[in-house]
């Protein structure tokens, strides 16, 4: 039979090698003969091994006919797992396609038909396997294997999504789809104690545990049988309770979205639903019947058009918006609890001018228009008597919240040096006791032993050897840890990576949140006006800037909005708003439903501060009235981007027709958007000054736009458009303090030989301060500003270097390293030596230099890593990047954040802890309840001292097995043993109580220099 090997999820981080098999009758009757011969124990290393299962019972196929399919990850670990290939009828053989209303759709999933039965004529027989909760389907096209994730596979544009999309799905198509994409539901099964329990107890080590009792039960040992039983018990207890908690935990948090009752939009091709609520809906020139029906969330499918209700709901799935507006709590994924507004899709097929590009719809992309699965939709927005509504994306798992359960029910294998090597030792062992058990046969053979006593004592020496106790005395130190731990406020929900947290040398920490407070303050504000700034205010309100456009840009240019009467948004837009004292003023549900154009969000300020007006004639007190009214339209808002660095909006006063908008951003983006005679020539110094003293700086800039620019225009025109030719306004300055704690945790980690690396997304002048003020950074130190610019016109990618200190370019004709003075090596230079003053340096760059520097100067990349101290305006996925990086030059590296953007690096580090206790958190292995870093060195000092403690158990009892080795070889040449007690004196009495009371001895209240070369 032809041999194929394929990749299925190439390039992605769940990508295995793919090949096929066939049942082979003659292989499997020749196991199922030695099963029965082994009394079942050839069953236990085919268990083990999957790979060797399907060796033994399987002949090769291609993938295309195989029964049985066997894949292999590409990463380091190499692991194994095979799945069985069904196959089930359906009407056509892609979920989008377009089906007949006569042709009747099937659920039989089934496994291959054995008769030999053809389908019928109507149906086509689809092939799939599943694994890791993920449904693999054949693809003829490609010959291969492939995940249907939803929508996005169609690659589908924004006005697609409107035109083709946004009427919803007959009933006929949505169950023809359901049959691909199965049930919406992110089902965390809890399995049984007794499907745990087997699973636990086939472990190798609890295998010869029953080997040795089994054996000890045949020498009458049995009071030392009966302390390895009990012991065993005991950890197989323990071990199950824990597993089935964390099991019931993730059930538990995904449990509350899972299963809740929906309405969607139905295409209207049946005459027999009369319950249902039947209008019509003008869409692009065509009417289409359409109905509302109520329908469990377990049966959306993509392309369903979800209504989202008035009061709110927990997303089932992911869906985009197609009309409307949603105010959405983010935090079960993100770890930020501030709300977002989510607004609809733009549609550029509407043939406006100055329209956005018709691109591909991406959940990355357009996260801004889309409700991610078990999110909270806090509050809608609907005009013109229009439903809120969202076209589902992907469902199950799938979702972005399915992706994470999905990446903790089956996460990757620790890599940890300790275990890797204690398992060859264990195999050395193995091989003395090999010695040992034929030594034993040949002596007791030439002295004319029975044989049973020949096989009994031969055996003995492998269970004296290899000591069945040694799994839970190597876990004892972890779990007196994690009681240590939980005392102090951090959980683990993953304990066997508390012996890693004992190696680590290298901790990343956010900024934002972690080593700084979570609220800003405002410090003050620079005003610009004629290409100058003004001296720096303090106070914003004043009688003369109230109507001003820099404080109308403060008071309008924000995503804030009334939540039961309070004003909620980011914290950085809610400062601003506060500062100005002006007001926030949303239309009611009743307002919006009645106008056919969106009644704006209105801000205006306090009738107190504006300037007093004359005192106008009787007559004439109701027009003065209505010019007293300065109120700020909010017509349209294109959101924060962290890839754009800044947000606007479009607003209108009362009584004027013509437009404006209003920019906000990092200094250098919005700079760089505006004209350039508008923009003051010492910018950089003032932002370099301010940035050098750990101040957060967000500059402003305004616009008068087009008088011809229409309200309709408007809802679909660019922000690119928009946010050019701007009129540069001045910065913002906030203040962004230290915890108390950061200077003394890092002063600690110092001391230990722990490194510690700044990963931001704020400006890197900012960070490099902060870096400073918290002694990241020595005084001392210098810092040297890696600038990578890419390619650009012909132009090869460079590298700039320069000090914080002097801003200006070196000359790009001199060596960079050279001018600098520094040594790229790892070693440290002598101490005698003149230029070692000027080793003390740290290199700090930004995300879009780290990008071309990993692109372009990879033989750069490990030696900046080994000096880099500051990563600023770093992405999420910026963040992962470094730490895979990190953990490349042998770094054992640990991630600290707030939850916010953070989730993927917490992952992907070594030790990842969360000082945010949202559900994001269960991304992390450690939660700390102390919203501060003062939990690192904490959980640092257990580590290591589970770590010591597991070390210096294993070498204990390695030393007792090969005492008790020889002990018995020698006893044995005389014809002679110990006795039941006195194995048992042994073993409990002397080894078991050090074991199990060495852990108990809490670690040294500082942690001690690092112990890698251990």
């Amino acid at each position: 039979m032809e041999e194929d090997h394929k990749v299925i999820n190439q390039g992605l981080e769940d990508e295995m090698e793919i090949s096929g098999y066939q049942m082979c009758r003659w292989k499997l009757f020749l196991v199922g003969l030695g099963a029965v011969c082994t009394g079942g124990f050839l069953l236990l290393p085919l268990y083990w091994m999957p790979h060797w299962l399907l060796w033994a019972t399987c002949s090769r196929a291609t993938i295309g006919d195989a029964d049985m399919v066997l894949l292999r990850t590409t990463d380091e670990f190499k692991r194994w797992f095979r799945a069985r290939v069904r196959w089930m009828l359906a009407p056509g053989k892609k979920p989008f396609n377009k089906l007949d209303s006569q042709t009747p759709v099937t659920n039989g999933h089934s496994k291959h038909d054995p008769t030999g039965m053809q389908p019928s004529q109507h149906l086509v027989e689809i092939r799939y396997f599943t694994l890791h909760s993920t449904t693999y389907f054949w693809n003829d096209m490609i010959q291969n294997f492939e995940v249907l994730k939803g929508l996005e596979d169609l690659n589908v544009t924004c006005s697609a999504v409107h035109s083709e999309h946004s009427a919803g799905l007959t009933k006929h198509m949505q169950d023809y789809r359901k049959l691909f994409f199965g049930v919406n539901e992110i089902d965390v099964k809890v399995p049984s104690v007794f499907k745990l329990l087997i699973k636990e107890v086939l472990n190798p080590f609890y295998i010869f545990q029953f080997f040795s009792v089994i054996l000890w039960g045949v020498e009458e040992y049995y009071y030392y049988a009966a302390a390895i039983v009990f012991m065993s018990l005991v950890s197989i207890a323990t071990s199950l309770y824990t597993i089935k908690k964390q099991y019931i935990m993730l059930h538990d948090m995904v449990a509350s979205h899972s299963v809740v009752r929906v309405s969607v939009v139905r295409a209207n091709n049946d005459d027999d639903l009369q319950s249902s609520l039947e209008f019509m809906e003008h869409h692009l020139g065509r009417y289409v019947s359409t109905e509302i029906e109520e329908m469990m969330s377990t049966d959306l499918v993509p392309g369903d058009v979800m209504i989202i209700p008035n009061n709110g709901a927990v997303m089932p799935c992911d869906a985009v918006l197609v009309s409307g507006t949603c105010i959405v709590n983010e935090s079960m994924l993100t770890g930020e609890s501030v709300p977002v507004t989510k607004t609809n899709l733009p549609n550029p097929g509407q043939g406006l001018m100055g329209l956005e590009v018709d691109a591909i719809y991406s959940t990355e992309e357009h996260k801004r228009h889309t409700l991610f699965c078990g999110t909270l939709v806090i509050q809608t927005r609907f005009y013109s008597g229009e439903l809120v509504k969202a076209v589902v994306v992907r469902t199950g798992f799938s979702t972005a919240k399915g992706q994470l359960v999905r990446s903790i029910l089956y996460p990757k294998p620790t890599d940890f040096k300790l275990y890797h090597d204690a398992y060859l030792f264990l195999l050395c062992m193995v091989g003395v006791a090999a010695i040992g058990f034929f030594y034993t046969i040949v002596l007791n053979i030439l002295n004319k032993v029975p044989a049973k006593t020949i096989i009994t004592e031969s055996l003995d020496v492998i269970t004296i050897t290899v000591p069945p106790a040694l799994p839970a005395a190597m876990t004892a130190g972890i779990v007196y840890a994690q009681r240590r731990l939980k005392h102090i406020g951090i959980f683990c929900i993953s304990p066997q990576r508390i012996n890693i947290c004992g190696q680590l040398n290298l901790v990343c920490f956010d900024k934002t949140g972690t080593l700084t407070e979570d609220g800003l303050d405002l410090w003050g504000i620079q005003r610009a006006e004629s290409g100058s700034f003004c001296l720096s205010e303090v106070n914003v309100c004043q009688e003369t800037l109230v109507t001003s456009p820099f404080v109308v840009c403060m008071a309008s240019c924000h995503s804030l909005t009334n939540i039961n009467g309070q004003l909620s948004g980011d914290p950085l837009d809610l400062k601003m708003f506060e500062a100005t004292g002006w007001l926030l003023q949303e239309a009611t549900e009743e307002e919006t439903s009645l106008h056919n154009q969106i009644t704006p969000t209105v801000v205006r300020p306090p009738r107190q501060v504006l300037p007093e007006p004359a005192t106008p004639p009787v007559h004439e007190m109701e027009l003065n009235e209505l010019s007293l009214s300065y109120e700020i339209g909010i017509l349209r808002q294109f959101p924060f981007s962290s890839a754009l660095q800044r947000m606007s909006v479009v607003a209108r006063r009362l009584g004027e027709k013509r437009m404006d908008a209003y920019l906000k951003g990092a200094p250098e983006v919005v700079a760089s958007l505006c004209r350039r005679e508008t923009v003051p020539g010492n910018f950089s110094q003032v932002l370099e000054n301010y940035t050098k003293q750990g101040f957060r700086v967000i500059a402003l800039a305004h616009r008068h736009l087009e008088s011809r620019l229409t309200w309709h225009k408007m809802q679909n025109i660019s922000r690119d458009l928009v946010e050019n030719n701007m009129e540069f306004l001045g910065l913002i300055i906030m203040q962004n303090k230290l915890k108390a704690e950061t200077p003394m945790v890092l002063e600690q980690l110092r001391h230990a030989n722990i490194r510690a690396v700044m990963v931001t997304g704020d400006n890197i002048l900012t960070a490099v301060s902060v870096a400073r003020d918290c002694g990241m950074i020595p005084p001392q130190d210098r810092v040297i500003i890696a600038e990578a610019l890419p390619p650009v016109d012909g132009r090869p990618a460079r590298i700039e270097w320069h000090y914080m200190d002097e801003p200006g370019l070196h000359d790009s004709d001199a060596a960079p390293f050279e001018v600098v003075q520094i040594s790229m090596g790892e070693e440290d230079p002598d101490p005698d030596e003149d230029l070692r003053p000027l080793e003390h340096y740290h290199f700090a760059m930004s995300g879009k230099s780290f990008t071309v520097v990993t692109e372009h100067f990879q033989d750069l990349v490990y030696k900046l890593l080994l000096r880099g101290t500051v990563f600023a305006r770093m992405t999420p996925d910026q963040k992962t990047q470094l730490v895979e990086l990190l953990q490349s030059v042998d770094y054992y590296v640990g991630m600290c954040g707030d939850g916010a953007n953070d989730c993927g690096a917490l992952k992907r580090a070594h030790s990842g802890i969360s000082l945010s206790e949202l559900e994001a958190s269960v991304a992390s292995p450690f939660t700390s309840k102390i919203p501060n870093i003062s939990c690192v060195p904490n959980l640092i000092r257990e580590g290591r001292a589970a770590l010591i403690t597991s070390f210096c158990v294993f070498k204990f009892m390695a030393l007792y097995s090969m005492i008790q080795y020889i002990s018995v070889t020698m006893l044995y040449s005389m014809l002679s043993n110990l006795g039941d007690f006195q194995f048992l004196f042994i073993d409990v009495a002397i080894i078991l109580l050090i074991v199990f009371t060495m852990p108990a001895i809490p670690p040294a209240s500082l942690p001690y220099p690092s112990t890698t070369r251990m």
